[in-house]
């Protein structure tokens, strides 16, 4: 059996150490005391050949009460220490698994499906969770109690109890044979429920697109394919299992029908006496249960092992974007004033390092450079709007800002020192940023706002979303601030899920606030309120803005053009209009735009 690959969960183990030894006290003082049932009844058979008065009779009977107590109470405690710590390493494993998740670069969630990571959170884990529990107690329960009755079993007859042991050695065939097939067929099956769960949580979360496309039949009988594979793959280990029970005991009848003749025929020899053969007997059928339990720890222990090697793949992947503790210089509670500095930065894209909420053309392939020798310096407190064409390298240019895609040493700096000499928490915490995709979480309106800020009071709440204009809208929900917005913001509009969105980076009262492309989905008046309302919040913060609309970049600071890569134009909007680029060209257009609808 492959123990190395429990190598990972030594570690928790170690952590309960006591427990365990506490649980093997319990094992020993359980299977200790059922040992002993045997010899009594032994004794009794044996005084009851001889005559027995009642008085003896009731003290028999006396004494196997004690022992039917006896065994119950350790047994019970077994299973409350064992399981017990099989369920806290359990939890154990599943806040690591899911710390280690949360630290994971964007990369590796466009590498794996979310219902894969699900699989292995779940039913991977449970898997292993039998396994630390029930199959170490089995294991232990079966290993102690047949240590000890082999040894009472070769004090009455070793003759007998070498031909009971017999069937062993095919026992032990079998049992690596099955084995080594569970193990092969629970890897196909947990692959195969990996990717049932990554297609139902696709569907559920695009149910409305599925809708709208009148795909319902096609993605059921798509869900259906999928489970008849499950089937094909889960039944062979099914019959393997309805296979390994029946044979072991088949084994086990085999050897009780060898002792039934072979003990039999010593008794009437009077080689050994009836009490010894019904001891003898009474060992071998209070067997039975062990030899089955060994069957099912099998089963369990090539799941567990299997689980545990999907759930350590995970837990191997290492962030390619983490604390580098040689180069951090700066204390975490030191607080930025937000001047950013791009120096002579050149960004390409590998596999590893593309955020996943930029959806990268084909112009931006991993190993091509996105951007070229950008060179820019934003003062702290003042405001930058970026424009350019799709494709041209405005949300990647801002997702170096909070290390969400990580740039080549010195070239990104905030207040004069590499952005590698801050940590990543220190960092992030006071930058707001809004993305281009907005993800709300299944809550209520007000946590979705307050999320990243601990202890955030109603008030600061509501100034927040009157900033981000969508405190009128929350007034009118029938719950107001209370109201659950569903999962990824399904009950609210796009400019509603935006507006909250913003309102979720200014209640952080950030240093450094980027809008990539956040007011997209939100009509020219409401931009102008938002605007507005933002003004207060711009005042000591460094703001950068992504456009496509004059209206929102016109009154920056400062406005850079992006085009492939390399910043084409830099000035204020009266500076560039006089260049008469690409800028003036987007204003022009956006000019007659207006015209247009208001003819």
């Amino acid at each position: 059996m492959p123990f190395s690959k429990l190598r990972p969960l030594f570690p928790y183990m170690k952590k309960y150490w006591k427990g365990f030894v506490a649980g093997s006290i319990a094992v020993l003082c359980t299977n200790g005391i059922m040992v002993q049932a045997p010899r009594l009844v032994q004794r009794i058979v044996d005084d009851l050949n001889r005559g027995l008065s009642h008085g003896k009779l009731l003290t028999w009977c006396w004494l196997l009460v004690a022992v039917a107590v006896g065994k119950g109470v350790f047994q019970f405690l077994t299973r409350w220490i064992i399981i017990g710590i099989s369920r806290e390493i359990e939890f154990d494993l599943r806040n690591d698994l899911f710390r280690h998740l949360e630290a994971l670069d964007p990369g590796f969630y466009q590498r794996t499906r979310t219902g894969d990571i699900m699989a292995r959170a779940t039913n991977d884990l449970n898997s292993v969770r039998m396994l630390l529990g029930p199959a170490i107690m089995y294991s232990a329960n079966t290993l102690v109690y047949t240590t000890g009755a082999l040894f009472y079993m070769i004090q009455i007859s070793p003759k007998l109890t070498v031909w009971a042991f017999l069937p062993l050695p095919i026992a032990s065939i079998l049992v690596q044979y099955f084995g080594t097939r569970i193990h092969e067929r629970f890897e196909r099956i947990q692959a195969k429920f990996s990717d049932i769960s990554a297609r139902a949580q696709e569907n559920f979360s695009g149910a409305r697109l599925i809708r709208a496309y009148a795909q319902e039949e096609a993605e059921t009988a798509l869900f259906e394919t999928e489970n008849i594979d499950y089937i094909n793959r889960a039944m062979p280990l099914a019959r393997l299992m309805g296979m390994l029970w029946p044979t072991l005991e088949l084994m086990l009848g085999l050897a009780l029908v060898i002792v039934l003749w072979v003990g039999g025929q010593e008794v009437l020899l009077h080689r050994i006496s009836v009490g010894k053969f019904t001891a003898f007997t009474m060992y071998m059928l209070q067997l039975t249960w062990p030899v089955i339990a060994l069957g099912w720890v099998i089963n369990i222990f090539q799941r567990g092992t299997a689980s545990m090697e999907r759930i350590h793949e995970i837990l191997r992947q290492k962030p390619s974007i983490a604390d580098d503790r040689a180069v951090i210089t700066v204390a975490p509670e030191t607080k930025i004033r937000g001047e950013i500095e791009f120096r002579d930065l050149v960004f390409a894209y590998d596999h590893e390092s593309k955020p996943c909420n930029v959806a990268l053309p084909s112009a931006m392939e991993p190993g091509k450079a996105v951007l070229h020798h950008v060179n820019l310096k934003i003062p702290a407190g003042s405001s930058l709007a970026i424009v350019g064409p799709t494709g041209s390298g405005k949300s990647t240019l801002v997702s170096l800002i909070p290390r969400i895609a990580d740039a080549a040493p010195g070239s990104v700096l905030i207040d004069g020192r590499p952005i590698r000499e801050y940590s990543l928490e220190t960092l992030r915490r006071q930058i707001g940023f809004v993305p281009q995709e907005t993800f709300l979480f299944s809550a209520t309106v007000r946590e979705n706002i307050a999320f990243g800020v601990e202890d955030a009071t109603d008030e600061q709440v509501r100034r927040a979303a009157k900033i981000s204009q969508i405190a009128h809208d929350v007034e009118d929900f029938p719950e107001k601030y209370e109201t659950t917005v569903g999962e990824r913001g399904l009950t609210l509009s796009g400019g509603q899920k935006q507006r909250t969105a913003i309102a979720r980076a200014v209640i952080r009262e950030p240093r450094i606030l980027v809008l990539d492309d956040a007011l997209a989905s939100v009509d020219t008046h409401t931009e102008d309120q938002i605007l507005n309302g933002l003004r207060e919040v711009m005042k000591g913060c460094t703001t950068i803005f992504i456009s496509h609309r004059i209206s929102t970049v016109r009154n920056a600071d400062r406005i850079a053009v992006l085009h492939q890569g390399t910043i084409v134009e830099y000035g204020t909007h009266e500076e560039l209009l006089e260049l008469n680029g690409y800028y003036t060209d987007l204003y022009d257009k956006q000019l007659l735009e207006e015209e247009l609808e208001s003819a």
